[in-house]
């Protein structure tokens, strides 16, 4: 079967694998991505906090554990919601919304930061909805993202231990195929030039990017560290909106 994004999890299947995947000792998410989201995010004490592409809302409990005032998370898949829900039950201000992002109705001035980690680059359209980010936030509101890197959408291929990348038509915007977890996922491959100028032109001051270097101490393994030294799997673009 094929999927866009969100409907990959609510095939029973691949949630269950998808899942056992994320309680791997050394699972890219934890080691690579979610260091780098945590620097970029700093203080979220008393932070008003929404959450795209919210996957388990397991993210949200670590947010609301820091004292964050108040989290929403969107999330398309079914699976996922059920999941956060669970996740959130003893958080008075916590909650999920089961929809897309590109069709949530985001209210202006609503929140203090507005993140996503690894869902954009399942969208055709980030640009109508990085208005929407935009128009949400308060003055000096913060949007804090991660994708899967260009050079890995650039270079998709069936799934397994990787030995070797090939980027290829690298500057021809469009949907790419990859083989995971026994499906076909369709992500949509720009390059990190789209994502920045798409931040600008919504309006965003980009105060960093980062790649997901990756720190020794987050892994156990000489191993795994040493061939995620090779290339980079994330993107993360940090921007603030004007006051």
């Amino acid at each position: 079967m094929n999927f866009h994004g969100s409907d990959f999890y609510d095939d029973n299947s691949n949630f269950e694998k998808y899942m056992q995947r994320r309680q791997w000792q050394e699972n890219a998410n934890d080691t690579l991505e979610k260091p780098v989201i945590w620097q970029l995010l700093g203080e979220v004490l008393d932070r008003h906090v929404l959450d795209l592409g919210s996957g388990d809302a397991g993210f949200g409990v670590e947010l609301l554990e820091k004292g964050c005032a108040a989290y929403v998370g969107i999330e398309g898949s079914r699976n996922m919601v059920k999941a956060a829900t669970n996740q959130l039950m003893d958080y008075n201000h916590g909650s999920v919304l089961h929809m897309r992002m590109e069709d949530y109705t985001y209210p202006s001035d609503a929140y203090d930061v507005v993140i996503s980690r690894l869902a954009l680059h399942y969208l055709e359209d980030i640009e109508t909805v990085f208005h929407s980010i935009h128009q949400t936030l308060k003055p000096n509101g913060r949007f804090v993202f991660s994708v899967e890197h260009p050079v890995i959408t650039s270079t998709l291929q069936p799934s397994g231990t990787r030995t070797n990348w090939v980027v290829d038509n690298y500057f021809i915007e469009g949907y790419r195929e990859q083989q995971w977890l026994g499906g076909t996922v369709h992500k949509y491959h720009r390059t990190i030039e789209d994502y920045f100028n798409a931040m600008q032109e919504a309006g965003f001051i980009v105060e960093r990017l980062r790649e997901s270097k990756p720190v020794r101490e987050h892994f156990a393994s000489d191993e795994t560290y040493e061939r995620r030294r090779r290339i980079p799997l994330f993107l993360f673009l940090a921007g603030r909106k004007q006051d």
